[in-house]
């Protein structure tokens, strides 16, 4: 069930698997001041509120980044205008494998690591692009498994959790549609210490 609140935040009110991301409602009192603050944030960011939706982090999938109840605002907007960029944090809907195997249509959050037409793969604890090493410096440690090179096809995208060994991501069930990006992690709101981007660090090929 969604419940919408304000002006077209949307909080989801269940929780989630450990390995996906659900919106949720927040017990904590401190909640309504939080919302306030990451409105005044996305003002001063420049982001039109009337695109952005509200979310709650409960799991662990993307540590270090984001953290179990993080609060962020995801940009509905922007992938209508461009394309989603290696390094994203974007939030979509699982393919319908995943959906069927969790019993749950449930939105999830990674990291876009492959574009479409890129050769991707993971080999010896390091992420290739098209047979150059990806440098990144906002995982929790290297992957400990293997997946083969493969192309990325038209319209799709790799995407991995940051905390890649604890990930139920493109790994181990494939690529992602463009159709099926529901928007760009844009600014965490919530914590106070933790407030602002996402993105001081970046994925870069050598």
């Amino acid at each position: 069930m969604v419940e919408i609140r304000n002006i077209s935040v949307k909080i989801i009110t269940k929780y989630m698997p450990v390995h996906s991301f659900r919106v949720s409602k927040s017990q904590n009192p401190w909640a309504e001041g939080s919302k306030l603050l990451g409105i005044t944030l996305l003002i001063g960011f420049g982001i039109r509120i009337t695109a952005e939706q509200c979310y709650l982090i409960p799991s662990t999938s993307m540590k270090p980044t984001l953290q179990i109840d993080d609060r962020l605002f995801v940009d509905k907007i922007s992938y209508h205008i461009g394309n989603p960029q290696r390094g994203d944090i974007i939030v979509f809907t699982p393919p319908e494998a995943v959906i069927q195997e969790e019993h749950s249509s449930d939105a999830y959050v990674k990291r876009v690591i492959g574009l479409p037409g890129e050769k991707v793969e993971v080999k010896n604890g390091i992420v290739y692009i098209n047979d150059r090493p990806l440098t990144e410096h906002y995982i929790a440690e290297p992957p400990e498994y293997i997946l083969a090179a493969a192309i990325v096809p038209p319209k799709s995208y790799l995407v991995l959790g940051d905390n890649r060994n604890r990930s139920y991501d493109s790994h181990a069930w494939g690529f992602i549609s463009r159709d099926r990006i529901i928007g760009k992690a844009a600014v965490r709101f919530w914590p106070p210490y933790r407030v602002g981007s996402l993105y001081a660090e970046t994925a870069s090929s050598n």
